[in-house]
């Protein structure tokens, strides 16, 4: 490839460079590490849709509450509503 471009063979250096830092052992331990990680944040993650899952018809309920009390604050009742003609006669 042209300028910046990495070929397979550049990669394949890099790749036995790095084992012969560290080992295979460390690069296996490194591995499980990171795996653990994953997989620690995808069950995380998991947990937070299904707590989010959860926690929305909880709020769905309250909200169409709310609005239900505010529209009626007697409660259906029509206790406070005064007839339209009253100051008239």
């Amino acid at each position: 490839m042209g300028m910046g471009g990495i070929s397979i063979w550049q990669l394949l250096i890099i790749l036995v460079i790095v084992l012969l830092l560290f080992g295979t052992k460390k690069l296996k331990n490194i591995g499980q590490d990171l795996g653990g990680a994953v997989k620690g944040f995808r069950s995380a993650m998991s947990d937070a849709d299904k707590d989010k899952e959860e926690a929305e018809p909880q709020q769905l309920e309250e909200t169409k509450a709310e609005r239900s009390a505010e529209t009626d604050p007697a409660g259906g009742k029509g206790a406070d509503k005064a007839p339209a003609d009253k100051g008239r006669a």
